[in-house]
């Protein structure tokens, strides 16, 4: 039997980096939320090419990537009420089917990032096999996988999952209440959340005014709202407040919150072009 010959990848490399760049996939995004279970594979493929590519020309950049569960884990969560807690045997029902439908958008996104001619080296950190949590505060989780996949060159990928939770018995946490806990150990000089719209608008629906600047201790207008489908993390509104919350812990990290839907915006978000709102400690 040939044994199949080991290719060097430009990706995995343990040599020392320069930047860490936390990236979120939203799940407004990657699916469509008014559509049950409907994954939009194209749009994931383009952003994880746009992704390879500008790890392939910044090798000195590390990245850990999250994801939204969009259609797939809110209607389920809301129909069960998981975020709020489990208290019988149907709650437990539903925190399995939470469990299963935001699994099941994970393995596309994993799918897809590894079927490439050069595949991402993506590794799983499931939230659900590894975080346990306090009243949706995380009070448990052994980062020292992670770190080491992050420090050889891998890209570790978690996204919003069920939890257990001491107090709740159960909730969900969102991608961006990990990267809060991840923020904490990690320091990354950036953070991308990618979405449908252009950044946060003080005058959501009509989005008519995009706030370019969002300070950790800024008074944010109700005006931002939530989300226009089904989000039972918060929308808008709850993530804003988390960056800042993020900001404040980490305060040389800036988070930058932008559209993700058309070609090359992550790779003009990576470069640094300004875009969409800037959420920074000062």
């Amino acid at each position: 039997m040939t044994e199949k010959p080991l290719h060097s990848s430009p990706f995995i490399s343990s040599k020392a980096y320069r930047e860490l760049v936390f990236i979120k996939l939203g799940g407004s995004l990657i699916t469509d939320k008014n559509q049950a279970l409907h994954a939009q594979t194209d749009l994931i493929e383009q952003l994880l090419t746009e992704l390879g590519l500008f790890l392939i020309q910044h090798p000195e950049t590390r990245v850990i990537l999250g994801h939204g569960s969009g259609s797939f884990g809110h209607s389920v969560a809301r129909f069960y009420g998981t975020r709020e807690g489990i208290c019988d045997e149907l709650g437990w029902q539903g925190y399995h089917e939470v469990w299963r439908a935001a699994r099941e958008l994970h393995d596309i996104v994993m799918a897809i990032g590894m079927s490439f001619d050069l595949p991402l080296p993506l590794i799983s950190f499931p939230p659900s096999a590894s975080v346990s949590a306090s009243n949706r505060q995380i009070t448990t989780w052994n980062l020292e996988p992670m770190t080491a996949a992050v420090d050889n060159g891998l890209i570790p990928v978690v996204y919003g999952d069920v939890v257990y939770d001491d107090v709740l018995g159960g909730t969900i946490l969102s991608t961006e209440e990990l990267f809060i806990d991840l923020a904490s150990v990690f320091k990354p000089e950036r953070v991308i959340l990618l979405g449908k719209t252009d950044g946060v608008y003080a005058d959501y629906p009509a989005c008519q005014t995009l706030m370019p600047h969002i300070h950790s201790q800024s008074a944010l207008p109700d005006t931002i709202s939530g989300s226009s489908s089904t989000d039972v993390t918060g929308g808008m509104l709850e993530k804003v407040r988390l960056m800042q919350s993020l900001c404040a812990l980490s305060p040389q990290t800036q988070v930058r919150i932008c559209s993700g839907t058309k070609k090359g915006q992550l790779m003009e978000a990576l470069a640094g072009k300004e875009m969409g709102t800037l959420i920074t400690h000062q």
